[in-house]
Order: C-alpha cells, then sequence, then structure tokens
C-alpha cells in the first residue's frame, strides 16, 4: 500500500503562541486546536484535521543541530495553487523578515524561509504536467535564481500548478 501523501507535520518550539502568530500572519494557517503547550493548525482549503502541530519546549530549547553536526529534517514544502499566490506570499515572507532564499528548480518555483525558531520551510508552485517540455524536464538537475515576473508571463499568474510531483502523463 504505497503512501498517498504527508497529512501533517510536527514540529518542537520555543513559544507556541509565537509560532502560532508567524504561520498564521506569514502563510494563513488558523488554529483548530489548541491545549497548554500545544496547537495544531490547518492551512486555508486544506480537508486534513490539521496540517502542523506545534509543540512549545521552552525558551531554552537551543537551535536545532540538523544539517551541521546532526541528521534531522532539512525543511517542510508546502505546495500553493497559482504563481500570483506565490508572489503574495514572498512579499508577505519578505515583509516579515522570512525569506531566505528563492529558487527556481524548473519544474517547481520555489521560496524558502525561517520561522521564529530558525526551522526551514519551502513553499512551491509546480509546473502542471501538461506545461511540461523536454527542455523543463532537463532542466530539473540545474538551480536558478527564481524570477517570478517571467514566470508569471511564461506560465500565467492564475495558471494552477501541478500536484505532488509534475510528470507528463
Amino acid at each position: 500500500m504505497p503512501v498517498q501523501r504527508l497529512n501533517h507535520a510536527v514540529l518542537y518550539v520555543r513559544d507556541v503562541e509565537r509560532s502560532v502568530a508567524f504561520y498564521r500572519e506569514a502563510l494563513g494557517f488558523e488554529v483548530v486546536m489548541g491545549m497548554r503547550g500545544a496547537a495544531f493548525l490547518q492551512a486555508a482549503g486544506s480537508a486534513n484535521d490539521h496540517d502542523l502541530g506545534l509543540f512549545e519546549v521552552g525558551a531554552q530549547a537551543a537551535p536545532s543541530p540538523a544539517g551541521r553536526s546532526a541528521v534531522g529534517l532539512y525543511h517542510l514544502a508546502w505546495e500553493v495553487d497559482t504563481l500570483e499566490e506565490l508572489e503574495r506570499i514572498a512579499a508577505r515572507l519578505t515583509e516579515m523578515g522570512a525569506l531566505v532564499g528563492a529558487s527556481d528548480h524548473s519544474t517547481t518555483k520555489a521560496l524558502y524561509a525561517k520561522d521564529p525558531d530558525g526551522l526551514e520551510f519551502e513553499v512551491s508552485w509546480l509546473v502542471p504536467a501538461a506545461l511540461l517540455t523536454e527542455e523543463t524536464l532537463r532542466g530539473r538537475s540545474s538551480i536558478r535564481p527564481l524570477d517570478l515576473a517571467a514566470e508569471k508571463e511564461r506560465y500565467g499568474a492564475h495558471t494552477r500548478g501541478g500536484i505532488g510531483v509534475s510528470t507528463p502523463a
């Protein structure tokens, strides 16, 4: 029985309220349940019970050494429907001082940001399978700076992105 998709992620954070405020402002998540030291958030339009769980470990918690001196999770990635939405989120993350990068992976257009605890996440738009070309598929092995204006011109601001991994039909 193959896995179909990620249902939710759970993060340990220093301050639940601070993290809830960040994810609400940055990505529009809403709290669906909370308790002392924990919160469960849902993305707008999601059918999941929750998409993100947050558990407070306190201000004394050290930064995660994952990727520097320990194995661990690098980042989570959320998909958006349109390049216009990706652009809106890029502006919001920039305002918040959270945006740390933007890359064109050919079949995926991605933003990278860090939450208040320095945990990295990605927000991406996937080129729909019907719009993939041989050139686009060959470009998957290279990473270029993201030019959202050029991508909106190429694919359209309101074109709905692919789901999961865009592959030709």
